[in-house]
């Protein structure tokens, strides 16, 4: 069996169809782990729900901003966006499957490869959180998106506050900055004060901030950590950290990384970075 992380599709199912052929991907012996924002920006959302729900348990798959964003829509929580393409997908006649499929997703996963954990988010984990905490966390969030009370979360999901994380926070505060965290972070305080303006490369943090995963004494830092999310970071392949945003839906590519356990005494794994090209039009950023 090969194990694959698929970075932020973003509705372009084209691509996603190209992709999967060139890794010759069979769900009866295959894997796919996506790491969100499955949908939005890109030209055919829809099918690309349609296609992972087709592979059943062999694809698994994280929830991005932009999941999120749709079913915030679709329960009326929020309004749509000028640059939103999830007309069709809202239409269309297999809307309720497509949005419950959505709705049992994960928001974080920790799989054990070869001895080793490999955390998987959209986005980021707070330096305070281990990888144990992050999944438990997750699961709290993953209740109420499948609870009849899920309508009442989107109401109050967005915003800014608090930036920081507190065990003793609770109810949508303590929501709001778990779903901050694994799917908007990109830069954070060595304290954890999450900043959610900047959206640029790694190298542009604002004054006071650094990517996430550079955080002193993040707590994560003995497992590898894998996300999407930051297409202007692109693809990075460190070992305590693998990044595969690389821009699909801006124009960039779409990428899959084969993952096994390595063979040599003392590596971590081996990868294999297999990518296609996606011509769209929009710029990085809309």
């Amino acid at each position: 069996m090969a194990m694959y992380l698929i970075g932020d599709v973003q509705g372009c199912d084209a691509a996603l169809a190209q992709l999967l052929q060139r890794i010759d991907f069979s769900p009866s012996r295959d894997a796919l782990y996506l790491l969100g924002d499955l949908v939005n920006r890109g030209p055919n959302s829809a099918g690309v729900l349609r296609r992972l729900m087709g592979y059943g348990a062999s694809a698994r798959c994280l929830l991005g901003n932009h999941d999120l964003h749709l079913l915030a829509v679709a329960y009326g929580a929020r309004k749509p966006s000028r640059l939103d393409t999830l007309d069709d997908l809202l239409a269309a006649a297999d809307r309720p499957a497509l949005l419950d499929w959505l709705r049992q997703q994960r928001m974080a996963m920790l799989e054990r490869i070869g001895g080793l954990d490999l955390l998987m988010v959209h986005a980021g984990v707070l330096p305070a959180w281990t990888a144990t905490k992050t999944i438990a966390l997750a699961a709290e969030v993953e209740t109420v998106l499948r609870s009849d009370d899920v309508g009442s979360f989107f109401q109050a999901m967005y915003g800014n506050a608090p930036e920081q994380w507190d065990d003793d926070l609770a109810g949508i505060e303590r929501l709001r900055v778990i779903v901050n965290a694994l799917t908007r972070m990109r830069f954070c305080t060595p304290e954890g004060a999450m900043e959610f303006v900047s959206s640029g490369p790694a190298d542009q943090a604002p004054a006071g901030y650094l990517p996430w995963y550079d955080a002193p004494g993040r707590q994560t830092a003995n497992v590898a950590v894998a996300f999407g999310h930051w297409s202007t970071l692109g693809w990075l392949g460190r070992p305590d950290v693998l990044a595969l945003d690389t821009g699909c839906v801006w124009g960039g590519c779409l990428s899959a990384l084969r993952v096994e356990a390595g063979t040599k005494e003392g590596a971590l794994w081996r990868t294999e970075l297999l990518q296609v090209h996606c011509e769209q039009s929009q710029k990085p950023g809309e």
